[in-house]
């Protein structure tokens, strides 16, 4: 979270200060790119044994899967590029009516913290602003912009479910470490889920209402706090967070 907020009041300030100089962006994962099936039928999610969690990763609980192919790759900055070029900002059929109420009253034009310079896109990084890598995951798009895209490219977001069994599975590449992945699940309790009681109760259980589940982990995220039963969570405008988009179809 230091590290988001560091960034976030970074990128308002017109000097484009460096928050480190040696900072360099995580290598993007090769191998063949496409899309793959996730397993279908019952399968069981959430967190189990007794190492450390959040309650929102809890109970361990079944979820049916149904027939769906999952990307192995995020969302690149040139599919992006290639979604803005199209007019993705401005096309209605992609987006809600108030979600493009949002795009036109704030602006968006790109991602969060692109900005067009000398010709070209740049984007401001914690070693200050850089030109956009076209082969580099796209990072800080909200939920509306992840949902438009997808609609423009003639898929969906995974659940988080579905995200979930795929990564289980080692299906999916930069799962953790580059991006959180925008889900179209809604953050909602799991079957059977109960806050704790006292102050622990109000740590993850009242926020669940009218905000979204992400995936994975991101760049700013410690390796030991990744795991594949994390459900972090936003409103669907944010995009300060290190954010990206997994692309899925229905088999």
């Amino acid at each position: 979270m230091l590290i988001t907020d560091i960034l976030h009041a970074f990128a308002q300030n017109p000097t484009d200060p460096v928050y480190d100089h040696e900072w360099q962006p995580p290598r993007i994962a090769l191998g063949p790119r496409g899309f793959v099936d996730v397993p279908s039928g019952i399968h069981s999610i959430g967190h189990e044994g007794d190492a450390f969690c959040f309650d929102n990763e809890t109970p361990f609980h079944a979820e049916l899967i149904p027939n769906v192919r999952i990307s192995r790759h995020l969302v690149s900055n040139a599919e992006w590029l290639a979604f803005m070029k199209a007019g993705g900002y401005t096309t209605p059929s992609l987006w809600a009516v108030r979600r493009l109420d949002r795009v036109q009253n704030e602006g968006w034009q790109a991602p969060g913290y692109w900005r067009e310079k000398d010709g070209g896109w740049h984007v401001m990084t914690l070693a200050g602003l850089k030109p956009v890598d076209s082969a580099a995951p796209v990072t800080h798009v909200s939920y509306y912009e992840a949902e438009a895209f997808a609609r423009f490219a003639g898929k969906h977001l995974p659940s988080e479910a579905e995200w979930e069994v795929a990564a289980r599975a080692g299906l999916l590449a930069d799962a953790f470490g580059t991006a959180w992945q925008w889900t179209r699940s809604a953050y909602l309790p799991y079957p059977g889920y109960r806050a704790a009681e006292g102050a622990l109760g109000e740590y993850n259980g009242k926020f669940m209402v009218s905000q979204m589940v992400l995936r994975g982990s991101s760049l700013a995220t410690p390796a030991h706090h990744e795991r594949v039963s994390y459900r972090n969570f936003f409103y669907p405008p944010a995009r300060w967070q290190f954010s990206g988009v997994r692309l899925a179809e229905f088999g």
